[in-house]
């Protein structure tokens, strides 16, 4: 048994409800030696074969205001649950507070994992800046998953360079070869297609916007959007208030007829990602993109957002992570194109001649189709967490 064998490491999330860092906790704890799952909330959409303890009754209804006014309630059933010099590894902001904090009561290794920039936090959700601010340098170790996440701790938290470490996310690339060979319930040709929360962040708006200009080009192609979240009643509103017709995975009958298709929640979008024209990312900001990893390694052609952090460096790693493209740039391995700005036409225009031009040019999607899969091999999860499991054995 190796030096992180030796002893008890947790892992503590707010939930395994679907997202980016939830598939992540879930694609590590079936290489690492993790003695249980921690979840602050009782929402589990991915499946595990690890042990789950739920720390309070909360759930995704659960007001986000009241779940932060019980982080004292959180911290003292994760300080009961575990002994003193355990490893806990956190992830996503309001684990990371719990994961600090508890140590006041049950001293212990606090490894936070941080997946975003401080972009994420706006109006309420500003006093998690300032919590960032007091917890994420008392962490024993800090983790990005970018070096965008990484220049923002250090700059803006002032996390120490000495606690901190930079791990990309890793992908199950032979799970997901697997998946793509599974049948579609419908043949939905031709379409594009995004996967993400449905929040502020991933900014899906602005696609249906530019969807809707496409379309006038190409009045036989669909868009096929996975994914839950806060925005969804917005989002499905705002396309049917533009002229689009609107499938919803929980209200309307599937059919051919729809322009937008709000699928849901999946756990394998993967074969219709594979079948696709192109797979789009607008967020406005990220802290690391799982989907844009898992659309390359399903050899689709990728178009997203060059905003800060991780596009770049997925795209085009032999660039600056810092620098942000204001006209398309056509990269190593995916298209990168300007963030999207509230009333700013020539970006929505110069989003629909991209999308022209990969659903006109086949050559090009190809090239892309087939780089994508040697890019993803770079986050196979087998490298990645050996780099977890060699920093994390090196804690003491």
């Amino acid at each position: 048994m190796d030096a992180l064998g030796e002893r008890n490491v947790y892992f503590l999330i707010n939930s395994l409800a679907g997202g980016g860092a939830e598939r992540v906790v879930v694609n590590l704890s079936k290489f690492l030696p993790i003695r249980k799952i921690f979840l602050l909330e009782r929402d589990v959409q991915y499946e595990t074969n690890l042990p789950l303890e739920f720390i309070s009754n909360h759930n995704k209804e659960k007001n986000p205001i009241l779940k932060t006014l019980f982080i004292p309630l959180y911290v003292k059933s994760l300080a009961n649950a575990i002994n003193t010099g355990d490893l806990v590894v956190s992830f996503l902001e309001r684990s990371n507070f719990v994961n600090v904090l508890s140590k006041t009561l049950r001293p212990h290794k606090a490894v936070i994992s941080v997946h975003t920039t401080e972009d994420e936090f706006r109006g309420l959700k500003s006093i998690n800046k300032q919590l960032m601010k007091f917890f994420y340098p008392k962490a024993d170790l800090v983790i990005a998953v970018s070096k965008g996440v990484a220049q923002y701790l250090e700059e803006k938290y002032k996390v120490p360079k000495d606690k901190l470490a930079i791990i990309y996310n890793p992908v199950d690339v032979e799970k997901i070869q697997a998946l793509v060979k599974e049948p579609t319930e419908i043949d939905f040709n031709p379409y594009i297609i995004t996967v993400g929360r449905l929040t502020e962040a991933k900014g899906q708006w602005f696609l249906l916007k530019v969807f809707k200009e496409v379309k006038k080009m190409f009045p036989e192609l669909k868009l096929l959007i996975f994914g839950d979240g806060e925005l969804n009643s917005y989002l499905v509103n705002f396309s049917e208030s533009i002229g689009l017709k609107t499938y919803l995975w929980n209200r309307d009958r599937l059919m051919l007829d729809y322009d937008v298709y709000f699928m849901g929640f999946s756990k394998n979008p993967f074969k219709y990602i594979s079948k696709a024209q192109a797979f789009l990312l607008t967020s406005l900001w990220e802290g690391f993109s799982n989907a844009l990893i898992e659309a390359l390694a399903c050899g689709v052609c990728v178009i997203s957002s060059d905003c800060k952090s991780g596009p770049r460096e997925i795209l085009a790693p032999d660039t600056d992570f810092r620098f942000q493209t204001r006209e398309p740039e056509f990269a190593k391995y995916g298209i990168l194109m300007p963030v999207f700005e509230e009333d700013n036409q020539e970006i929505v225009r110069a989003w629909v001649e991209t999308i022209k031009r990969v659903l006109t040019d086949e050559g090009l999607r190809e090239r892309y189709s087939k780089v994508g899969p040697k890019r993803a091999e770079d986050f196979r999860i087998e490298k990645i967490v050996d780099e977890w499991r060699r920093i994390l054995s090196a804690i003491r």
